[in-house]
């Protein structure tokens, strides 16, 4: 089966087997590692990353169904020489121990800081009516479908604070 995706910003033509999951996709066909695959049940979220500007589990996900789609992985997102902030602040607050969930918390909270810029409550949002505050419970909650097996959930919460705050301070000052 022909599918042509779009990944990091290149067009990509593959011939796939229907039954190949994106996840496998990305990692056999086209090399791009840096997804990990953890549970292979969209169990864990080391599989996170974004299509259409959406986070999905790439494990669930069969690449056929995502033809003529966008997506962006980890290798999209930043590179050594030149780190998204989230990755910065992932390291600068140690948001990491042995790294193989951090690809997809980093996709993950990319999503979730553009989910609530966008006004999308969650089970902990006070109101369904006004922007969400992203309190450390916010982000706990938002990012609860990323575990992390070294338990740096704390770090990984002040790495995203970080870029919360950064990014706010930008749109404060753009206003």
């Amino acid at each position: 089966m022909d599918v042509t995706i779009t990944v990091n910003g290149t067009e990509r033509k593959l011939e796939l087997d229907p039954r190949v999951t994106l996840l496998d996709a990305l990692r056999h066909e086209l090399g791009l590692t840096g997804t990990k695959k953890g549970c292979d049940h969209g169990q864990c979220g080391a599989c996170t990353i974004l299509v259409n500007g959406r986070r999905i589990n790439s494990c669930l996900a069969l690449a056929a169904s995502h033809d003529g789609d966008e997506i962006t992985t980890i290798e999209g997102l930043g590179t050594p020489e030149n780190m998204h902030p989230l990755q910065t602040a992932f390291v600068t607050h140690d948001g990491y121990q042995c790294g193989y969930c951090t690809p997809g918390q980093i996709m993950s909270a990319e999503a979730m800081l553009r989910e609530a810029a966008e006004g999308w409550p969650s089970y902990v949002s006070k109101t369904l009516d006004a922007d969400p505050t992203l309190t450390d419970e916010e982000i706990a909650e938002r990012m609860s479908g990323n575990l992390c097996r070294c338990s740096a959930y704390p770090r990984i919460r002040e790495a995203i604070a970080a870029v919360r705050d950064a990014r706010n301070a930008t749109k404060e000052a753009a206003e």
